[in-house]
């Protein structure tokens, strides 16, 4: 199988998934995903993606919560 964005080869591997709405932030570790050796492109079998909506739809619990600090780039 070979990327849909740059024709790089693909490799199966565990990411992190970030996901952002509004003010609204998650991270989910250890996501099986295919990802591009050369533009490290990511994508999520059907399956995962449906697990993944149910972290977005507050189903889980997290494991842990981390704080995290958010810099402006217009006002550094």
């Amino acid at each position: 199988m070979r990327c849909v964005i740059c024709g790089g080869k693909i490799e199966k591997k565990k990411v992190t998934f970030s996901y952002e709405q509004k003010n609204r932030y998650l991270f989910v570790k250890n996501v099986p995903a295919e990802v591009c050796t050369n533009c490290e492109e990511k994508t999520y079998s059907p399956e995962v993606t449906d697990e993944l909506l149910k972290f977005v739809n507050d189903e889980f619990l997290p494991v842990k919560t981390i704080k995290v600090p958010i810099f402006d780039f217009m006002t550094r």
